[in-house]
């Protein structure tokens, strides 16, 4: 099998993977204490999936059974951009480097089936395959990491010395026998970049994470009105933040993305949040048709951009916010008009 793992690796390069590694389905067996912990302090939010799941998320084995073999893929989409410059311009919305171009768990799928689809042929009859891009309840960045690919920052991020932390996963299980990798190691040491960055302070401690205060959590997963507290801290980030990725030492290792799908698009790199906040469903679905960000629909999307909008400073936005004070939606409704008291007062 140690051949069959040689050009396993050589098809994965060629099918536009940086890196490939293998791992045993029971390689984590820390996953579920960590997990238990994080859920019994609450840090999953509005999350319920993650405690629904929480017994396949915690053992891959249990997911399929009959896998021998988990082959843990990663691809980068380094930016070619210095993505925390927008910071300066608060007139315009930050969008999260993953979600500028193409919704990458369409590209990483196919890449995925189309390398499952060799290892059927070149493993021979009867090998069985199933393929996970982020949309099951994969442990994708502790498998990664026990396949040798990365480890887990203390921003709980992966991270590679030599492919930084700009990286997108996939996962093949295979009831093929193959030989594993050897788990990497944490090279984090004294660093402390990511966690101080972080402006929510969401890091509880190195390598643990408080969703609930993560701006990525607020701006996507999180249903409703955001704490006011916290939404002067969102900044003018509109969907996820990239603070404690933007900042790793390691990413100087970083390779820029290959694929020309995960490079921004023209309209995502500096948006007017102006032209955002004027969004309609309709609107809203054209504009990011093919990007994920159309997956937490308009209404959340204009509340992101309302928080931003009364982060500005810029009272020539005020029309804007009060223009939306009535919105259907009562979170839309709320930002809006704690959008238009701040610029008020400016």
């Amino acid at each position: 099998m140690d051949a069959l793992k040689e050009r396993l690796r050589m098809q994965a390069r060629a099918e536009g993977f940086d890196a490939c590694g293998v791992c045993r389905p029971d390689a984590i067996p820390q996953v579920p204490a960590r997990l238990a912990a994080f859920l019994d302090a609450g840090w999953h939010g509005q999350m319920r999936w993650l405690e629904e799941r929480a017994a396949w998320r915690g053992n891959p084995a249990a997911l399929w059974p009959a896998a021998r073999s988990i082959i843990m893929l990663a691809e980068s989409y380094t930016p070619d951009e210095d993505p925390l410059a927008l910071l300066d311009h608060p007139d315009r919305g930050i969008v999260s480097v993953y979600a500028r171009g193409r919704d990458y768990h369409d590209v990483v799928k196919k890449r995925l089936k189309r390398l499952a689809g060799w290892l059927i042929a070149e493993a021979g009859e009867g090998t069985e395959v199933k393929v996970f891009v982020d949309t099951a309840p994969v442990a994708e960045k502790p498998l990664a990491e026990a396949a040798g690919i990365g480890w887990q920052g203390k921003h709980t991020n992966l991270l590679s010395r030599d492919l930084g932390n700009w990286v997108f996963l996939g996962a093949i299980f295979t009831t093929a026998e193959i030989p594993p990798d050897a788990p990497a190691s944490e090279h984090c040491g004294s660093c402390r970049a990511c966690l101080d960055v972080c402006p929510t302070d969401a890091f509880p401690a190195p390598f643990q994470l408080d969703a609930r205060r993560c701006i990525s959590y607020l701006t996507i997963e999180h249903a409703g009105p955001v704490d006011e507290e916290l939404r002067p801290l969102l900044g003018n980030r509109i969907y996820g933040c990239d603070d404690c990725l933007a900042v790793c030492p390691w990413n100087k290792f970083a390779r820029t993305a290959r694929e020309a799908r995960y490079h921004a698009r023209a309209e995502l790199r500096a948006p007017r949040l102006a032209d955002l906040a004027q969004l309609d469903d309709a609107a809203f679905r054209a504009l990011f048709s093919g990007s994920p960000i159309k997956r937490i629909g308009r209404n959340r999307f204009v509340r992101n951009v309302l928080y931003a909008i009364g982060n500005s400073g810029d009272a020539a936005l005020r029309p804007v916010a009060q223009g939306l004070a009535e919105d259907p939606d009562p979170a839309v409704a709320d930002a809006a008009r704690w959008a238009a008291a701040r610029l008020a007062a400016a």
